[in-house]
């Protein structure tokens, strides 16, 4: 792997601590200037605030705020903490980086004690604001100095950010597997060691179909459209296609759901053992098996039709199912909620009190458009959410996302999380410690050509899954499981992946990073 930035200047990069002990306190031979922002986007600006505090002292030291007390913007940073240390350790000028846990630099200041602090000039334009005056009090108490750049130079990046998030999903990829000590020898071993894993996925089974139209025109006297019937392909979806791509990862996978008497149950089973799935269905004849038909003219659904019962499962079909997790041989136990009629209040305490000693449990709930609830699924080892279904399990809106992730994780009281944001990737919350740094992961998207991205999440679950089973590292697990969330970008319909598509994507990225 080529050296990156994070390593390269890794010797530049330290603690306010460490700073301390190398600077010694003044007053020093060799003068030491501090000057502190987020830096999420270093530009012109920015280079001038430098070079002007450089020529005013023989040490300049940038301090920057960590990643977690960012909140300008829901998805700030966009460049994750160790890289922007990075990039500013990379400037000849710059002889120290700090990044600072703390939401103001007070301390750093106090530890550091710089001989000069210095601001930008907009900082007193118009009166000094009360948090340049704390920042000045604390200067000045040792002895230090206040120094101000001069008033053309302004250095904020928001602006910029705003108009284009920078493209660096390589240089973040590389930065989480240097951190974590992950390579790409590591992924492929883990990817093989897949095969043969014992995985039992419980969840409602959809068939989703596609009811392909030409549009006729519309009635004279009625607003009704007409349109001609060309084709119809039908679908097994829901937690039924989880079971796929848990299968087609290499997993020896059992299915239990609960299907009705009819034909689409018929089409569910033997597609499903087609597929090499074991099957635990239990038939409802009260019910019918969950049927989508999507309308669909040219390229838009013009329509939806649901057949489906969301009322609960009777106790008897409870018993049936959750007896039959206890005798299941599997390493891994995974619920798939979409609520229609499996997971609820109700069932949800016997399907936990169910889980055999032991096993790696995961839970999916695809329910953000309905009642269900991602933390009704307490203590489980793994939950894959999306950002949606996180703002609807807690009632927050407005959170910008690692407050929104901290929340979740303590209010599901889960060991690992991965919190799916769509285009932007995924952030992954490793503990419950989250003023540390080693709580969060930064994972963006690897899609190279995006043609339909449906069954993304059900593809990362699947990878995710299976990687923990086989070793238990997080960051493996959350990369895989981007990995394969990109390559079902890539393929139009939710099809199933297979490892060969993975490797693939492997040896894609870990080209671009080498630069190869």
């Amino acid at each position: 792997m080529t050296v990156s930035l994070t390593k390269r200047y890794s010797h530049k990069i330290l603690t306010a601590e460490q700073l301390r002990e190398k600077l010694g306190v003044p007053p020093r031979n060799e003068k030491a200037i501090m000057c502190h922002g987020v830096f999420d986007v270093v530009h012109p600006g920015h280079m001038r605030h430098l070079l002007y505090a450089k020529n005013k002292a023989d040490i300049l030291i940038c301090s920057l705020t960590a990643d977690k007390h960012i909140t300008k913007g829901a998805h700030r940073p966009h460049v994750p903490q160790e890289l922007r240390a990075a990039n500013l350790a990379a400037y000849e000028m710059v002889d120290y980086v700090v990044i600072d846990p703390n939401a103001k630099p007070l301390t750093n200041i106090g530890i550091i004690q710089p001989d000069f602090f210095a601001k930008g000039f907009e900082y007193t334009a118009s009166g000094m604001p009360a948090k340049t005056a704390e920042e000045s009090a604390i200067v000045e108490a040792y002895g230090g100095q206040m120094i101000f750049t001069p008033g053309d130079i302004v250095y904020s990046s928001s602006t910029l950010i705003n108009l284009t998030p920078p493209d660096i999903q390589y240089e973040k990829l590389q930065a989480v597997m240097e951190t974590r000590d992950v390579t790409f020898d590591d992924l492929r071993s883990t990817l093989d060691g897949m095969q043969g894993k014992k995985i039992h996925v419980v969840g409602d089974t959809i068939i989703d179909c596609y009811t392909q139209c030409a549009m006729i025109g519309g009635q004279t006297k009625t607003p009704t459209m007409s349109v001609l019937f060309e084709q119809k392909q039908d679908f097994v979806g829901g937690a039924g296609i989880v079971a796929k791509h848990l299968r087609a990862a290499g997993g020896d996978v059992t299915f239990s759901t609960v299907l009705g008497d009819d034909d689409y149950k018929d089409f569910a089973l033997e597609d499903l053992e087609s597929a090499g799935i074991k099957m635990k269905a239990v038939v409802d004849g009260t019910r019918p098996t969950v049927n989508k038909n999507a309308i669909v003219v040219g390229s838009y659904r013009l329509l939806k039709v649901d057949t489906l019962d969301n009322r609960s499962i009777s106790d008897q079909v409870l018993g049936e199912i959750t007896a039959g997790i206890g005798s299941v041989d599997a390493e891994a136990v995974v619920y798939s909620d979409f609520r229609h009629g499996i997971f609820n209040r109700r069932t949800i305490p016997d399907f936990i009190a169910a889980l055999p000693e032991g096993v790696y449990k995961v839970a999916d709930s695809q329910v953000a458009s309905r009642w269900g609830n991602i933390t009704e699924f307490q203590g489980f080892d793994l939950i894959t959410p999306n950002e949606r279904e996180a703002r609807f399990a807690l009632g927050d809106q407005d959170s910008g996302i690692r407050p929104l992730a901290s929340q979740l994780y303590d209010a599901a009281g889960c060991k690992l999380l991965m919190l799916k944001l769509g285009a932007r990737g995924m952030l992954v919350c490793r503990n419950s410690n989250h003023e540390s740094f080693d709580s969060f992961d930064v994972i963006d998207s690897f899609v190279d050509n995006l043609v339909d991205p449906v069954g993304a999440g059900d593809a990362l679950l699947a990878y995710s899954t299976l990687a923990m089973v086989v070793n238990g590292k997080e960051s493996q697990a959350s990369i895989l499981g981007a990995m394969a969330a990109a390559c079902e970008c890539e393929y139009d319909g939710n099809i199933p992946i297979t490892t060969e598509a993975i490797h693939q994507k492997i040896n894609a990225v870990e080209k671009r990073i080498n630069f190869d």
